[in-house]
């Protein structure tokens, strides 16, 4: 009996059954009720998004592509991102967020949308292939210290501005960048692609121990470090730890694994000479990752820790800027990947008081050109990062600028295109995309650019945002002024 029926009884004597137990009359309820469910769980995702939108992370796609009809853009010069040239005559077909097809100029299909690129460049979007995506956007000391809600947020907000500095893809080599990369997959805030290492593995003294001397010694009853409970490094000694480490990031979805096999310039104990984790724990980790598909990559600079890595099955060289040439040469016989980064003594160099840290500074920067080099000259298989740390991320366009005063622009355009499109492809199936990436060609992810300035003569248009007239990513635009 409902309320309404008792009440009714109390008020006249008379018991009148009602029908609130009919199978009807439930459905009915059920229906309200999860109506009510309905409305109320819309209005929490939108109070969600609402507060992403008040810090800037809401998805901003400018122009939805129509349903079902394929979008053409004409009147463009290309550069696919494979060959060092720019093609003229030709238009590119975008349908299902992949490029559909390259037909001649008017040869495409009628019913598509079009755009009208005036005669500018359409490249690839931009990879950058060694981003710390957690750590770009902050200071060293709200990394280390502060909510890992707050780092998460200011990631997210940073995500935003690198894809609106045309990067539509990042390999992170460092840092919990799972849920940032989950955040932007599912379109909750607006980013790149992100290929994600999890915590970077290092040794004890290693270059991703952030602790302090005073926290030593460890003692097995002592808990996690800040960096280490929540995934900025994970610190492994012995065999049976780094497979745990590994492991643990592979289970989490890493795309690869970052292992840190020497020095650092910043590191506050190991010297950049160091060479770190044995052969044996360096094995394990490439064995671990290659049980599943996958690959190491190493933070190192030195010859002798180079070798060690390639050695022992290590695909890509992360920095590497004090190499011989014995060194590259063996980089070249074995296939190894290079991952170089423009660390020059200029404006966009970090700033250090350290003797030790400002004689290693300039070691590299001088090893840095002498790395440009050697890798044309022997032929090595290399792509552009930039390893921007600590709210530096603002100078990822110049730095690529600056690989044109090496080799020709096509040339450095290259390296942050196709040829660091084949480094992401050696996830195999740990890949998090289906489909290539850094190049213009039939099949391939639809993520352009149409750019203000020629990239056969300088990329000193990279420099400034305002020169990236379109921004698509998937076949998604989120930014068009053309």
């Amino acid at each position: 009996m409902c309320q309404a029926c008792f009440d009714s009884y109390q008020h006249t004597g008379r018991l009148d059954f009602c029908h609130c137990g009919t199978p009807e009359t439930q459905a009915a309820m059920r229906r309200i009720e999860a109506d009510i469910s309905r409305r109320q769980l819309l209005g929490g995702m939108s109070a969600v998004v609402g507060m992403f939108a008040g810090f800037g992370l809401a998805p901003r796609e400018v122009r939805a592509q129509t349903p079902g009809r394929p979008l053409l853009l004409t009147n463009l010069r290309l550069f696919d991102g494979e060959t060092l040239s720019i093609r003229e005559g030709v238009d590119i077909l975008v349908q299902d967020g992949r490029i559909a097809a390259l037909p001649a100029s008017g040869q495409g299909p009628e019913d598509a949308d079009r755009i009208d690129c005036g005669g500018r460049c359409v490249i690839p979007g931009l990879i950058d292939a060694h981003w710390h995506a957690t750590l770009a956007g902050v200071s060293q000391v709200v990394a280390l210290t502060q909510d890992i809600g707050l780092v998460h947020l200011l990631a997210g907000r940073e995500a935003g501005t690198t894809l609106m500095r045309g990067f539509t893809t990042v390999r992170d080599v460092g840092g919990p960048a799972f849920g940032l990369k989950a955040a932007v997959d599912r379109g909750v805030v607006t980013g790149p692609r992100i290929f994600p290492s999890g915590a970077m593995i290092s040794q004890t003294s290693g270059h991703g121990d952030f602790r302090f001397s005073n926290a030593l010694p460890m003692m097995p009853s002592d808990p996690a470090d800040y960096a280490s409970a929540h995934g900025m490094t994970a610190l492994a000694d012995g065999v049976p730890e780094v497979l745990r480490r590994t492991r643990e990031q592979l289970m989490k979805g890493a795309s690869q694994i970052k292992i840190t096999a020497g020095g650092g310039v910043a590191s506050q104990y190991d010297p950049i000479d160091a060479t770190q984790f044995t052969e044996a724990e360096m094995r394990a980790a490439v064995d671990a990752a290659d049980d599943w598909g996958t690959y190491v990559c190493a933070h190192v600079y030195t010859s002798r820790g180079i070798q060690r890595c390639i050695a022992n099955g290590v695909k890509s060289i992360e920095h590497g800027q004090l190499a011989d040439e014995d060194t590259v040469k063996m980089m070249a016989d074995h296939g190894t990947w290079w991952s170089i980064q423009p660390f020059l003594a200029d404006e966009d160099a970090n700033q250090y008081t350290d003797p030790k840290a400002l004689a290693g500074q300039k070691m590299v920067a001088e090893g840095t050109v002498r790395a440009f080099e050697l890798a044309q000259v022997h032929n090595v298989n290399w792509a552009f990062g930039t390893d921007v740390l600590y709210a530096g991320a603002e100078s990822q366009g110049r730095q690529l600028a600056k690989l044109a005063r090496f080799m020709s622009p096509l040339d450095a355009l290259y390296r942050a295109t196709g040829a660091a499109g084949a480094l992401l492809a050696l996830s195999g199936l740990r890949a998090p995309y289906d489909g290539r990436l850094g190049v213009i060609a039939e099949g391939a992810l639809a993520d352009l650019l149409v750019v203000d300035g020629d990239p056969e003569t300088d990329l000193s248009w990279l420099g400034d945002t305002d020169n990236l007239r379109l921004i698509m990513k998937g076949g998604r635009i989120f930014k068009e002024t053309l």
